[in-house]
């Protein structure tokens, strides 16, 4: 099934994400966790291109799994570090293993590497632009509600936004985000910019505070005072703080969908046990 007919569903609807391992004797412990996640059913279950590009084969074997468990595959793919022939050459084999969905992604620079322009794709919107010239796969793309880490300013950001939306991109996802006006204030420019496409609310429940230590260094994102104060409050006591992770992450998507935005996607960290009781506080809200 194409994902790009959930969307056409205007009902709330969640998704997951998972990541295949770094070595190929943990590969079974990952499809344990498509398993369990599986029986939650997911809209879909999106698989991260994981070990920096290096292990396609493994994204590819965990979405294969996962469609084997009735569930539509997302299957990322990034270009920064792979040449055109090799991601042609990865399409080949996403394509031969029934997989229809991909999420496109110029990934991130390693540090102190430069890659040649030849043979190379140098942003997302080219490698959306190339898979759809290609035809055969639903395409995805990343946005981020407070701006990428490397745009001069969230216009700009917004440009490039809309640059894969006019290279043919059929949905966004956000990254993730921790206050929930944040996402409403991008919606509203990104609607300004005539960006139409159905995006995706990222929620990831932190449940260790070093977790959200290693997100924000990571990726910038901003912590509200509520929920600073909350991992002050709990964040040396595992227990409790995974308890406070999956209520805040239940009252975000609550909030959400009261506010009318439909789609969820729920980033797991490989804590199925976690996007359960997420899905149990959400029983009738979310189908």
């Amino acid at each position: 099934m194409l994902i790009s007919e959930y969307y056409s569903q205007n009902i709330p609807r969640m998704s997951c994400e998972v990541f295949p391992p770094k070595a190929f004797d943990k590969l079974e412990d990952a499809k344990t966790v498509v398993d369990d996640l599986a029986e939650i059913k997911p809209a879909y279950i999106s698989v991260t291109y994981g070990a920096a590009g290096k292990t396609p084969q493994f994204t590819r074997e965990l979405s294969q799994h996962v469609q084997s468990r009735g569930i539509p595959a997302l299957s990322h793919l990034t270009c920064i570090n792979s040449s055109i022939s090799h991601v042609d050459q990865v399409l080949d084999d996403l394509e031969a293993a029934g997989v229809k969905n991909v999420l496109a992604l110029r990934g991130d620079i390693p540090e102190g590497c430069t890659f040649p322009e030849e043979d190379h794709f140098q942003y997302a919107n080219e490698l959306i632009a190339a898979i759809k010239k290609r035809g055969g796969f639903c395409v995805g793309a990343a946005c981020y509600p407070e701006g990428h880490p490397e745009a001069p300013n969230r216009d700009t950001d917004l440009d490039n936004l809309r640059r894969k939306q006019d290279a043919g991109a059929d949905f966004f996802t956000t990254q993730m985000f921790f206050d929930n006006n944040i996402l409403y204030q991008f919606l509203y420019r990104a609607m300004c910019k005539g960006i139409t496409l159905p995006i995706s609310a990222g929620i990831m429940p932190v449940v260790r505070a070093k977790q959200i230590k290693r997100t924000i260094s990571m990726c910038g994102t901003s912590l509200p005072p509520r929920f600073a104060s909350i991992i002050d409050r709990f964040g040396n006591d595992d227990a409790s703080m995974e308890k406070a992770g999956i209520a805040y992450a239940t009252e975000q998507i609550i909030d959400l969908i009261a506010n009318g935005v439909n789609h969820i996607h729920l980033y797991t960290m490989n804590r199925p046990e976690v996007a359960r009781a997420i899905y149990r506080n959400l029983e009738g809200i979310i189908k």
